[in-house]
């Protein structure tokens, strides 16, 4: 008779009822040992809020699944499914859904399925609809009047009317029928970046809103910002963009900074009115709950600093089957929860996906973003805490207007202690160590700094508080000099090519645009002369692509000039809502002179 080799024990001498116990005795064990092994091996750490997605988002994630199985990986962009509407009623469509033949292996075939998706499904583009902006005029009073070299100023305006090409507003089918689309109901027309982005995105609208101000498109601008101010009426926040399935996010806060540059122009008071209270509750959004961190410096003092955190914990929508596929490369469900976290967190930043997140900068599936107080971030809620401060005077409320200084005092004494490297000349990410925290609060200490250098690490010469110091802002001018970020076409997001998109060789004309306006509000010549050279080299690279593809780009390619960027988890994407913004707004501070070359040198 064979026996058990663990146990060294004959089965015939067991009755039933004793056989019975015995093997649920050793499933027992068996199941015990697995948890003690999965225990050690992922400890759950995911307490953070979640915002319930929609039953239309989780059925357009099946027919993402379902078209990636058909259709293959080959040019497959998932974003495209979680932006299909429907023709019908969910349950109708869900059940012709679920009646497609399947094969042996559960697949749909590539004909079923087309028919599906043409009989019961609209496309994302009918969603949004051309309209016309109301101030577009192709060659605005008072356009661009230092560009006075013509072939810049014919290029200007072709740039200046790719604001008619990417107008939209959304369709009447989403105002009687959100249910059936994914796309969010806003009242006034937008700007869309361009491609596959078919939805206003938040941080996008402020340099599409630089852009529109040098075009003289006011209306169009205002019509944005009371857009996004509706989503905070709605949300509590901006959404990261205006879709249902970016509702547990937001984006870097830019909206008071929207706010500042249209009543620059406008003196709109009442705008002003509309949007104070608003940007209070998005202010309150930042600084509270899991975005809020506390943290004590070296000399005993308690700062209050903030981190993004999405509310979610699944793969994202619009990349559900990237981000699944990511995840297979963890063994535990805790540990691909985590991720996801991680994941939805990052795109939260804007810079989705750079090495800056992530502690092994070979390993995506190490994003740590949740556990660091980012150096951008917190200098735009100072730049927000000062102009609330500003708007709250412009319209007599005080009390705010005092409140709101206070709080940017605190904010930069809280930047200058956890963030700035006297030594470096830059400002640092702080990564939280929970070995360093005690009752919700965490102990500063400098080997905690991620002194790689970044592009972030200058943004907040941006702010007025850090650029009002002269001394210091040459001494981070230097440091940007010879930080290695600097080249042939502007400035790089870091110093790594890992293939994620917010890395080398790629820069990006937000980045761009917010350090070189910082050196030049600085006042100091020094910093001055960095900046211009800077945007000559942007400026030039945008002109020289643009001649050669058509297109304005998404991105480019900094090592050398007149090449659009790649990497990141899509094609390049063209159009482009914030590299058009950033040219115009460049041209409008530098002008082009009539015996500078625009063409790469």
């Amino acid at each position: 008779m064979q026996t058990l080799p663990f146990f060294n024990l004959k089965m015939d001498s067991f009755h039933p009822i004793e056989l019975i116990n015995f093997t649920l005795f050793v499933s027992l064990s068996a199941a015990m040992v697995v948890n003690a092994e999965s225990a050690q091996l992922c400890k759950p750490t995911d307490h953070g809020p979640v915002v319930p997605t929609t039953p239309l988002v989780v059925f357009l994630e099946s027919i993402q699944e379902t078209a990636l199985n058909t259709f293959g990986p080959i040019k497959f962009d998932p974003k495209l499914y979680v932006d299909l509407s429907l023709k019908f009623d969910l349950p109708i469509t869900k059940q012709a859904f679920n009646n497609l033949p399947r094969t042996e292996n559960g697949s749909v075939l590539a004909s079923d399925l087309n028919g599906f998706l043409k009989k019961f499904m609209n496309g994302a583009e009918e969603d949004l609809v051309y309209v016309e902006p109301i101030d577009y005029v192709a060659e605005p009073d008072g356009f661009l009047p230092k560009v006075v070299h013509q072939g810049v100023r014919d290029w200007a305006l072709e740039v200046h009317s790719l604001w008619k090409t990417l107008s939209r507003k959304v369709s009447n089918q989403v105002l009687e029928h959100p249910e059936l689309h994914t796309l969010l109901p806003l009242k006034h027309p937008v700007i869309i970046p361009g491609s596959r982005f078919e939805e206003v995105y938040y941080w996008d609208s402020y340099w599409v809103i630089r852009g529109l101000l040098a075009s003289k498109m006011y209306e169009t601008a205002k019509g944005i910002v009371i857009n996004l101010i509706d989503l905070v009426d709605t949300y509590g926040y901006v959404l990261n963009g205006a879709r249902a399935y970016y509702t547990n996010r937001s984006q870097p806060p830019l909206l008071s900074s929207m706010v500042i540059e249209v009543y620059k122009q406008t003196s709109d008071t009442e705008l002003v009115k509309i949007a104070l209270p608003a940007l209070i509750k998005e202010h309150n959004f930042w600084n509270s709950g899991i975005h809020n961190v506390t943290i004590e410096d070296a000399h005993g003092t308690a700062h209050n600093l903030s981190r993004y955190y999405a509310m979610w914990n699944q793969p994202r929508p619009e990349s559900c089957t990237i981000d699944k596929e990511t995840a297979d490369k963890l063994s535990t469900d805790c540990e691909k929860i985590q991720l996801y976290r991680e994941l939805a967190s990052t795109a939260e930043t804007g810079w989705d996906f750079s090495t800056r997140w992530m502690k092994n900068t070979s390993d995506l599936t190490t994003l740590s973003t949740t556990t660091i107080l980012p150096v951008d971030l917190n200098a735009y809620i100072l730049k927000m805490e000062l102009d609330i401060a500003f708007l709250a005077n412009v319209i007599g409320e005080s009390s705010h207007a005092l409140h709101f200084t206070r709080a940017s005092k605190a904010r930069k004494k809280a930047m200058d202690a956890v963030f700035w490297n006297e030594e470096k000349g830059q400002w640092f990410d702080y990564w939280l160590n929970a070995s360093s925290m005690s009752k919700d609060v965490y102990k500063w200490d400098v080997l905690d700094q991620n002194q790689d250098i970044f592009a972030s690490n200058f943004i907040p010469i941006w702010v007025q508080l850090f650029n009002s110091d002269e001394a210091k802002v040459e001494k981070v001018a230097q440091s940007l000099e010879s930080s290695g970020l600097l080249h042939a076409a502007g400035i790089a997001t870091s110093l790594k090519n890992s293939s994620q998109q917010w890395d080398f060789p790629n820069g990006w004309a937000p980045v761009q645009h917010m350090i070189v306006e910082g050196l030049v509000r600085s006042g100091s010549e020094e910093a001055g002369s960095l900046a211009k050279d800077i945007a000559i080299r942007w400026i030039r690279t945008n002109y020289a692509t643009y001649k050669s593809s058509k297109a304005m780009h998404e991105k480019y390619d900094v090592s050398k000039c007149g090449e659009f960027g790649g990497g990141g988890e899509y094609v390049p994407q063209t159009g482009f809502g914030w590299s058009n913004g950033v040219v115009l707004a460049f041209l409008e501070e530098f002008g082009w002179a009539q015996d500078l070359n625009p063409h790469c040198q």
